[in-house]
C-alpha cells in the first residue's frame, strides 16, 4: 500500500479528514489542531506520529512506505 493507497483506504472505511495527514496525498486546510500523520524523514525512512499543538511527534520509524502506510491505517481504522 502507498499514500495514495492509504487515502482511498481511509476515505472507504469513513475516517475523517481532519483526523490524519498524509504526506503529498492529503493535507487538510486548515490544519488542524491535532491529527495522526505518515511522512517521509530527512534520512528517507518513513514516520508515523501525532501532530498536537503544534509539534509533530513522531513515534515510529518504518524502513519504506508501504509499512508506515499500513501502520498509520491500523491506527486510524
Amino acid at each position: 500500500m502507498d499514500r495514495h493507497g492509504l487515502r482511498s483506504a481511509l476515505v472507504a472505511a469513513g475516517v475523517p479528514d481532519g483526523y490524519y495527514r498524509v504526506e503529498g496525498v492529503h493535507e487538510p486546510v486548515p490544519t488542524p489542531p491535532d491529527f495522526l500523520f505518515v511522512r517521509q524523514a530527512p534520512d528517507g525512512t518513513w514516520e508515523t506520529g501525532a501532530y498536537e499543538r503544534g509539534v509533530y511527534d513522531a513515534f515510529a520509524r518504518h524502513p519504506d512506505e508501504e509499512t508506515a502506510c499500513r501502520h498509520l491505517l491500523h491506527l486510524l481504522v
